[in-house]
């Protein structure tokens, strides 16, 4: 059902290289596709956006508005909608606690600092050919919002999942604009502009292989949060950690689809038994079953270590979308781990907290891009412009060294431009 080794420095390298291989391999077939539909969209416009969805969602685009999404959320199911206003609280809290703020400061000479702004326009992209996700809604538009963007426009293909919760979402997490129209072809909407869509500054969130790609062949003319790959869960376990627990948040990990990943680093052979037993028992009823053995076969794996020291350190090699320490001391272990989307510490913080309620965007990156990339946040959604005023006693002050740095990098108008605020011809020839 499951790979276990035990581990070495060499094999536990080779577990963690074909984790990343999954999603670094590349469809050829998949990418041209993608770009022929992006070329397309950008020669012919809100025709080719047309054609395409009637093509792959047997649909034509439409836009709901404000009021049609109120009416969504008051229509909603009272206790899921609860369950959406509490969610998108937490999320609205975390995100307003992290984002940085305008600053100027005094220096010698003058006056220093930054500002920080919201984007004019962003677009999320939410998958809905195979389930709906409000949680998606909620995670990406919410922080776009905390970060004052002027316009954050939803995306999601006009199909069944287009459902009430997801509308409701929307509107909760005051979405400006929700159009029903997916894949690739929204993506190059969103990038060049077509008929009612407008081109944004930036664009995020999950989709499937076509639209990772136009996301990809986006970038430069937007901006984007991340190429997703498949998602994953490393779970840090000792012998003081409960395996039904374990077993329970690898299921959940591996239900997406059979390209996510789960795994378990442990000390304890012990765990391991009972986990894989607990595997088999709580797979049994659950809808997915087929899909979460498929992706425990091909993708799971458990390897053995010697130490927590030993299991946080592959787990920081493999710089996993989720890591869970489920350890006697969760905390000792957090300064190991440098490479992670987010760390889910203890027994009572499992992955779906993280997916749903705590308040962190669940969008992070996976496939071992968490050695250079942060989860998505409101400071995704923001720019900086620095600002400078100096007094003319302060360029003085400095405007030797500036020529001189100028000039010996061979730029004489840019040391001539300071000279030329000393006013003297003495300066000039320095």
């Amino acid at each position: 059902m499951i790979t276990v080794t035990k581990a070495s420095r060499d094999n536990a390298s080779s577990v963690i290289s074909a984790l990343r291989a999954r999603s670094a391999e590349k469809n050829a077939e998949i990418s041209a596709a993608a770009a022929d539909i992006m070329n397309n969209v950008r020669k012919n416009g809100w025709q080719a956006v047309v054609e395409y969805s009637l093509r792959f969602d047997r649909a034509e685009p439409f836009e709901l508005t404000r009021t049609e999404l109120e009416a969504a959320a008051a229509s909603c199911p009272a206790e899921l909608l609860s369950a959406i206003r509490r969610a998108a609280e937490n999320i609205r809290d975390y995100q307003s606690r992290l984002l940085p703020k305008s600053a100027e400061w005094q220096v010698p000479g003058g006056i220093l600092g930054q500002t920080v702004r919201g984007l004019h326009r962003v677009g999320v992209y939410v998958p809905g050919g195979a389930a709906a996700y409000p949680s998606t809604v909620l995670m990406n538009v919410i922080p776009a919002k905390v970060a004052g963007v002027g316009e954050v426009i939803v995306v999601t293909p006009p199909t069944k999942n287009l459902n009430i919760a997801v509308m409701a979402a929307a509107y909760v997490a005051g979405a400006d604009r929700l159009i029903a129209l997916g894949g690739a072809q929204a993506v190059a909407a969103l990038t060049y502009g077509a008929g009612f869509v407008p081109r944004v500054d930036k664009l995020v969130g999950p989709g499937n292989a076509y639209v990772a790609a136009a996301k990809r062949l986006a970038f430069g003319e937007v901006d984007i949060d991340m190429v997703a790959g498949p998602s994953e869960v490393l779970i840090i376990a000792d012998d003081t950690a409960d395996p039904v627990y374990i077993a329970a948040d690898m299921l959940s990990q591996a239900e997406h689809d059979a390209l996510a990943a789960s795994v378990l680093v442990t000390t304890s052979k012990a765990l391991s038994d009972k986990v894989i037993e607990q595997l088999k028992a709580q797979s049994e009823p659950l809808e997915r079953r087929e899909i979460i053995r498929q992706s425990l076969a091909e993708q799971g794996a458990i390897i053995i270590c010697g130490t927590p020291e030993d299991a946080a350190r592959i787990a920081d090699e493999a710089a996993p979308e989720h890591c869970e320490i489920m350890t006697e001391n969760p905390r000792a272990l957090l300064p190991m781990i440098t490479n992670a989307g987010a760390i889910f510490l203890g027994p009572h913080s499992p992955e779906p907290l993280g997916d749903y309620m705590a308040g962190p965007s669940h969008v992070l990156p996976t496939s071992g891009t968490a050695r250079f990339f942060s989860p998505l946040s409101a400071e995704s959604f923001i720019k900086k412009t620095s600002i400078i005023e100096y007094t003319r006693e302060g360029i003085l002050a400095v405007a030797d060294d500036i020529i001189r740095l100028a000039r010996a990098e061979g730029l004489t108008a840019h040391a001539a431009s300071v000279a030329a605020r000393m006013n003297t011809d003495t300066a000039r020839e320095k």
